[in-house]
This record gives structure tokens, C-alpha cells and sequence, in this order.
């Protein structure tokens, strides 16, 4: 008979091992990511699919590659908004538009964008400071079902609705509505928002630079990344953007502690917006 800890242990052996499979065969690279947040993830997915044990799951992936799909799907999820954290929006509006507008053209990588609700955020906001036409947004995301729905910019009303009060507290300039036409219970975002974006799928993990960019935003990522992972990641980022470019995270993250900490400063001292000096 297995002891709790005993069987806590062999769980963690599982997951191990179900990573280094699906790294070794897909090449999807999991295995760095925080251990607590993949386990709460693995066991929703167990659940869901009545699967007793994550070594039953690592049979399905590997011999089923439609359960990947499903798999990446739980693993990548994050929840998103548009304007999510509207104070962050605020600031990129007041504080980074202004140095933005030095520019003749401009690229912005919006990395790990989900279901696209903060790109299309992104792409109101730049719109309405007049600098939009000047743009090109690449949206990346390891996962092609969230590429699929970024793709097809439509949300329901009931969601636009909700977003519609986070705009104006983003310093919104006009009305939410304005910025979509309605089908039956769908909002498809106008096609001039989306003629400037591009989306393709990208592994954070595993993947190279594949530009210059003037600004990076990846919000509500690395929070589910271990400090080593963290660490590649942001070198991944020095690397993409140009001096003097502005990167943008999560509410919840930070430079701190970074190794490139010391290659930025901060734009605004409450919101992670940052600067690259070197």
C-alpha cells in the first residue's frame, strides 16, 4: 500500500515523464514550466476526460495526436480579456504612444496572444492615437485552436459588453461598439482593426527571434514559467527588440530579479512597462 507522499511522488514521476515524452515526440517543451501550475492543470484535464492516471494520458498523446491538441489547449489556456488590467492600457496610451509616434514605422510583437482579445485591444488603442496605419502587429501563440479563435476576431456581446467598461477605464476615446459589427449574438471586429495583424504560431520555449520589434508585450505568461525558463525567455526578448523599444508584462510580473534587469528602466513605476537602455 502507497503511502500519500509515496503516491504524490509517483504523480510527479508521470508528469515528468509525460513531458519528456511529448518534448521528445512533438516537440512541445513543457518541462520547464512551474511543476505546481502544470499539476493543477494535468489533473483538470484528467478529470474532464475520466482518464485514471497521467501515465493513461502520456498513452493517449503519444498513440492519439488529436489528444495533443486538447492537451496544449489545457496547458496553454490563460484567462484574457480585452483591456484586461485597464491601468496598464492607460499607461502605454500616455506614456509610451508619445515615443511611439518618433517612429516612422513600427513593429510589435505580442507574444503568447491567447484567444487575440489584447491584441484587438492594442490595435484600438494605437488606432485612436492616430498611429495605427503605421503598425504591424505579429501575434504569436504556441497553440493553433487559440490562433484559430484569434483569427476569426468575433466574441460574444455578452463579452463585448463586458469589456466595454474596462475600455473606457483603458481611456477608451470613443465606444467599444464603434469597433465591431454584430451578428446575431457574435461581434466581429472590423476588418480595418484586423488588416494590420498577423498571426502565427510560436513556442516561447523552443523558438528563435524572428524580428527587430519596437515593443514586446507578453502579459500573464511567465507567471506559469520556472526562473530558468523566465531567464531564456527574456533573453529571447532582449535579443527581439531594438534599443530604446518598450516591453510590457503582466500585472503580476516583473524584471526583477532578471538577469536583464539592468538592460531596462522602468516607463511607469506601478505598471510593468519597461525601456531598453542596453
Amino acid at each position: 500500500m502507497f503511502s500519500l507522499m509515496q503516491l504524490a511522488e509517483l504523480e510527479d514521476l508521470e508528469i515528468q515523464l509525460l513531458l519528456e515524452g511529448v518534448h521528445r515526440y512533438y516537440g512541445f517543451d513543457f518541462r520547464s514550466y512551474s511543476l505546481a501550475s502544470i499539476k493543477r492543470r494535468i489533473q483538470h484535464f484528467l478529470q474532464e476526460h475520466q482518464l485514471p492516471n497521467v501515465s493513461r494520458l502520456q498513452e493517449k498523446i503519444l498513440h492519439e495526436p488529436a489528444y495533443l491538441e486538447r492537451f496544449l489547449l489545457k496547458l496553454a489556456v490563460n484567462t484574457t480579456s480585452m483591456f484586461r488590467d485597464p491601468g496598464f492600457y492607460l499607461a502605454f496610451r500616455n506614456q509610451v504612444v508619445p515615443l511611439l509616434r518618433t517612429y516612422p514605422s513600427l513593429r510589435i510583437w505580442h507574444a503568447g496572444c491567447s484567444t487575440g482579445e489584447e491584441v484587438y485591444s492594442m490595435a484600438i488603442l494605437l488606432y485612436e492615437e492616430g498611429i495605427y496605419h503605421r503598425c504591424r502587429i505579429y501575434a504569436t501563440d504556441l497553440n493553433e485552436a487559440s490562433l484559430t479563435q484569434a483569427r476569426s476576431a468575433s466574441f460574444t456581446l455578452r463579452q463585448m459588453q463586458e469589456y466595454s467598461f474596462l475600455y473606457q477605464q483603458a481611456g477608451g476615446k470613443q465606444q467599444l461598439s464603434d469597433y465591431y459589427a454584430i451578428s446575431y449574438d457574435t461581434a466581429v471586429i472590423h476588418s480595418f482593426l484586423r488588416e494590420r495583424i498577423v498571426f502565427a504560431a510560436h513556442n516561447l520555449v523552443t523558438d528563435a527571434s524572428f524580428n527587430e520589434f519596437n515593443v514586446i508585450l507578453c502579459r500573464n505568461v511567465l507567471t506559469y514559467f520556472n526562473s530558468q525558463l523566465q531567464a531564456g525567455v527574456h533573453q529571447l526578448f532582449h535579443d527581439s527588440l531594438r534599443r530604446f523599444g518598450i516591453l510590457g508584462l503582466g500585472q503580476q510580473e516583473s524584471l526583477k530579479f532578471s538577469p536583464y534587469q539592468r538592460c531596462y528602466e522602468p516607463v511607469e513605476p506601478q505598471v510593468p512597462l519597461y525601456r531598453r537602455v542596453a
